[in-house]
């Protein structure tokens, strides 16, 4: 991915997205060649000129000031995720020499954490969304088909997104699918701003762009956002329906791996269905599950499905 071309295409989107009107200037009705705002005017609006404001669209502005990305953001009226984005675009980092890649590692005392929750689902996601680590409740809940041991081998590691997209079981699992998917995408976005150019994730958004139109639907539409709290509910082939409230923390210490952890509001049905699963886990951690099972994971890493079908 190119960070210029990037750019120019974020800042694009976010003028399409806004009328003239919102911005307070004078609508004179009739049709307008180009959708939302124009350069011009939004250079009026950030107090830049127009030139320079088309340079800095086109990256060839690498060194911006805050108060002029700032002027732009409030014009396109960003949000803090989008205004983050934003700055990564505008200043990207040095790439730096390019060393032979190492796998992501979770520290021990991450792992025990996540072991420790018990009865709760958690799980470790590296910076491009690999899953790194799970407790067994994780892995029942959202992989039951997948291999336990996969996050243990780097280049079998289920990865969030691929799953989303290009498995049927995952598809079926989230009700809210699309919403989830939107919110990936975005999280995506995100990340591709912090690591510009990195081979693994340019990889990632390649290999899903071509195999699922949807998703290429979404990547086009340049939304941005961070992943955070948020409910989702969850079609379990084992236990039944269940929404669980997701929480997703940074780990300061571990560059861009962030911890998921799954709770159900107490004393709610979402709660026993919970408790039933840890009941079964408990059990036969590796036999309950009543579906098929795919422990072969393909050998480019990280996918969890057989790239076959398109979304």
């Amino acid at each position: 991915m190119d960070t210029r071309e990037e750019l120019g295409e974020f800042l694009r989107s976010r003028r399409g997205r806004l009328r003239p009107e919102d911005a307070g200037l004078p609508s004179y009705g009739g049709r307008r060649r180009v959708p939302g705002l124009r350069r011009e005017e939004l250079a009026q609006l950030a107090g830049v000129s127009a030139g320079y404001y088309t340079r800095l669209e086109q990256g060839q502005s690498p060194n911006a000031s805050d108060a002029v990305l700032d002027a732009v953001a409030r014009v396109l009226r960003l949000d803090e995720a989008e205004r983050a984005h934003l700055y990564s675009l505008a200043r990207p980092k040095p790439r730096a020499r390019r060393r032979a890649a190492r796998p992501e590692q979770v520290r021990p005392g991450v792992r025990v954490m996540i072991e420790s929750f018990g009865d709760v689902p958690a799980l470790v996601m590296g910076r491009f969304c690999d899953v790194l680590a799970w407790n067994r409740m994780a892995h029942a809940l959202m992989a039951g088909h997948l291999d336990f041991d996969a996050p243990n081998r780097p280049a079998e590691r289920p990865n969030i997104a691929r799953l989303l997209f290009l498995d049927p079981h995952t598809r079926e699992l989230y009700a809210d699918w699309l919403r989830k998917a939107r919110s990936t995408v975005a999280d995506l976005r995100l990340i591709a701003g912090r690591y510009p150019g990195d081979p693994a994730l340019t990889g990632l958004i390649g290999e899903l762009t071509v195999e699922s139109a949807e998703f290429a639907r979404l990547w086009a539409a340049h939304t941005v956002g961070d992943c955070g709290t948020a409910a989702r509910t969850y079609r379990h082939p084992v236990v039944g329906t269940m929404t669980l409230m997701c929480e997703l923390l940074a780990l300061p210490e571990d560059e861009g791996q962030r911890v998921a952890v799954m709770n159900a509001e107490p004393g709610s049905p979402s709660e026993e269905a919970l408790r039933l699963l840890a009941d079964l886990t408990a059990v036969s951690p590796d036999t309950f599950w009543t579906g098929p099972r795919n422990n072969r994971l393909p050998e480019s890493g990280g996918a969890g499905v057989r790239r076959t079908h398109r979304g």
